[in-house]
C-alpha cells in the first residue's frame, strides 16, 4: 500500500522524528510485510512533550467550557469528514475489516459529541451555610497534565475516550499510542489539531513502552495516568502512580462469561453472539469467552453456533466480502495456537477449527471448542482471539458461580426470556456491565469499565470525566461580619 505514511511524533504542536532519528518498522498483518515506520521517542523528546502539557494545561484550562465544546463538536465533524482515510489507516495496520474499521471511527465521533456535551456540564454546586454571612461553593477543576497509555486492538476509540474525557475537562494531554497502530492514532491527534485546539494540549509519542511509561508516570508535571490493556501491565501501571499519588483509569482484561439459559430464544442468540466473539477476530476485552449454555438447549447451540462461525469469511481486511480480518500480530496467533492446544491436550472437543489459515500473515480459524475442562489454560487466561469455549450447565447458579469464578469482571452477558432470570442474574453477576439479549456495551453516553482484576472507573457516560476533575470547597465570610459580630 503506497498510501500509508510514515507517522512521527506530535510535540508543541509539531510533527518531528525523534531525537536520535530512529524508528520502528509498522507491518501489515494480512501480509507479513512491512508497510512504514514510525517515530521512536528518547526521553529528551518526553522532556519536550512534558514542557509542551504543563504550558498547554495553563492555557487550556482557563478556556471557557463553551468554548471548549465548540472545539471538540468541530474535531467530531472532521473525524466523520475522514472516515475513509482513517479507516483505510486502521485496516491497513491493525487488520481488521474495513467495515470495522469505519465504524469505529464512526464511533469515536460520536464519543467526542458526548463528552462536548459534557464539558459545561462538569458543574459545582452551593451549600447552604450555617450563618448569614457565609457563603459556601464547591468547584470542579481540571486535575492536570494527562499520560494516556493505549493499545492497538481499536486504536482509534480508546484514545478518543481518554482524550475527549482529558479535554473536555480541561487538561491537557501526552498520548502513548500502540507502535503497531501509529497512523490511525496520528490521524486522530491531526483532526483536533484541525480544530483548533491550541498548541502544546495534546502530544503523541511512541516507543518503548515500558521507559515511556516509568519516566511520564513518576514526573511531577503528569497528574493523571489513564490506560487500556492487560491487567498485568496494569497493575504494574497503577502501582507506580499509587506511589507518586497520581489519579488512575484502568481499563484492563477480561474473561467475559455468556449465560444462554433453556428458555433463550436461540437463533438471536446465535447470530448476536457470533458477531459480539468474531468481531476485531475475538481481539477485544469485552468480547463472550466463555459460553455457559443450559443443558436443555446445549447441542441446539453449539450446531448453530459452530454453523455460523464456519462460515465467516476470513481475510484481508481491505477485501470486500471478508468478515474476520487476521490477528494483529504473531503473538496473538501463537498464543492462541497454544491455548487450543492445551485445551485439547485435557480433554476438550474440537468443533470447529483450531488452525492457522495459510502462511502468509496472521490469519487463524475462528474456533469453537466445547466441554472445556476449568483447568485448562483457555478457561482462566485471556484467549483475545476467535476462540469460544463452550460448556454445558444443569442449574443456573452453576452458571453463576463459573460466571464469577475469575477474578475479572469487565462484561457479561445472559440471554434468557424469563424476567424472574434477568433480575436474579443483574444482581448476581460480578461485572462492570452485563448485558441481556442483545449488545448494548461500549456506548458515549453509558459507562465502560470493569471490578477486580478489570480494573477501576469509568471511560465513558456521564461518570468518565469525573476522574480528570478536582473538587475544591470554597468557603468565605463577608468582610464586614468580624465588624459585625
Amino acid at each position: 500500500m503506497t498510501d500509508y505514511p510514515d507517522t512521527q511524533l506530535f510535540i508543541d504542536g509539531h510533527w518531528s522524528p525523534g531525537a536520535q532519528g530512529t524508528t520502528l518498522p509498522v507491518t501489515n498483518p494480512a501480509t507479513g510485510e512491512p508497510v512504514g515506520a514510525v517515530a521512536r521517542a528518547e526521553r529528551t523528546d518526553l522532556d519536550r512533550a512534558l514542557s509542551a502539557a504543563d504550558r498547554g494545561f495553563q492555557a487550556w484550562r482557563r478556556t471557557p467550557a463553551f468554548d471548549r465544546a465548540k472545539v471538540l463538536r468541530d474535531a467530531a465533524r472532521l473525524l466523520r469528514e475522514r472516515v475513509e482515510i482513517i479507516a483505510r489507516l486502521i485496516t491497513t495496520e491493525q487488520g481488521k475489516p474495513l467495515w470495522e474499521s469505519r465504524g469505529e471511527t464512526l464511533a469515536a465521533a460520536d464519543t467526542i459529541d458526548w463528552f462536548a456535551g459534557e464539558a459545561p456540564r462538569a458543574c459545582g454546586r452551593v451549600i447552604p451555610s450555617r450563618a448569614a454571612h457565609i457563603s459556601q461553593a464547591v468547584v470542579r477543576e481540571p486535575v492536570g497534565p494527562v499520560a494516556a497509555f493505549t493499545p492497538w486492538n481499536f486504536p482509534i476509540i480508546q484514545l478518543v475516550r481518554k482524550m475527549s474525557a482529558a479535554l473536555a475537562a480541561g487538561c491537557s494531554v501526552i498520548a502513548k499510542a500502540s507502535e503497531e497502530t501509529p497512523a490511525s492514532a496520528a490521524a486522530l491527534v491531526q483532526v483536533f489539531v484541525d480544530a483548533g485546539l491550541p498548541a502544546c494540549t495534546v502530544n503523541l509519542v511512541f516507543g518503548d513502552p515500558a521507559e515511556i511509561s516509568s519516566y511520564l508516570i513518576p514526573h511531577p508535571v503528569i497528574r493523571k495516568v489513564t490506560f487500556t490493556g492487560s491487567t498485568t501491565v496494569g497493575k504494574q501501571l497503577a502501582s507506580l502512580a499509587g506511589q507518586h499519588m497520581k489519579r488512575v483509569t484502568m481499563e484492563l482484561g477480561g474473561h467475559a462469561p455468556v449465560i444462554v439459559s433453556n428458555d433463550a430464544d436461540i437463533e438471536p442468540a446465535v447470530r448476536a453472539l457470533t458477531t459480539l466473539k468474531f468481531i476485531n477476530a475475538g481481539q477485544s476485552c469485552i468480547a463472550p469467552t466463555r459460553f455457559l449454555v443450559q443443558e436443555g438447549v446445549y447441542d441446539r447451540f453449539v450446531e448453530g453456533f459452530s454453523k455460523a462461525a464456519l462460515a465467516l469469511r476470513v481475510g484481508d481486511g481491505l477485501a470486500k466480502d471478508t468478515v474476520m480480518g487476521p490477528l494483529t500480530n504473531t503473538r496473538r496467533l501463537d498464543a492462541i495456537d497454544q491455548l487450543v492446544q492445551d485445551a485439547l491436550a485435557q480433554g476438550a472437543e474440537l468443533v470447529t477449527g483450531g488452525r492457522r489459515i495459510g502462511t502468509v500473515g496472521n490469519f487463524y480459524e475462528p474456533t469453537v471448542l466445547s466441554r472445556v475442562p476449568v483447568t485448562a489454560r483457555a478457561m482462566n487466561e485471556e484467549p483475545f482471539g476467535p476462540l469460544a469455549l463452550v460448556n454445558p450447565f444443569s442449574r443456573l447458579y452453576e452458571a453463576i458461580e463459573e460466571a464469577n469464578r475469575l477474578p475479572y469482571g469487565l462484561a457479561a452477558y445472559a440471554f434468557t426470556r424469563t424476567a424472574a432470570t434477568s433480575h436474579h442474574l443483574a444482581s448476581s453477576i460480578e461485572a462492570g456491565m452485563l448485558s441481556i439479549n442483545h449488545f448494548g456495551l461500549a456506548l458515549p453516553e453509558a459507562p465502560f469499565g470493569g471490578v477486580q482484576d478489570s480494573g477501576y472507573g469509568s471511560e465513558n457516560g456521564s461518570e468518565a470525566i469525573d476522574s480528570y476533575l478536582v473538587t475544591k470547597f470554597i468557603t468565605q465570610a463577608s468582610p464586614l461580619s468580624g465588624l459585625q459580630s
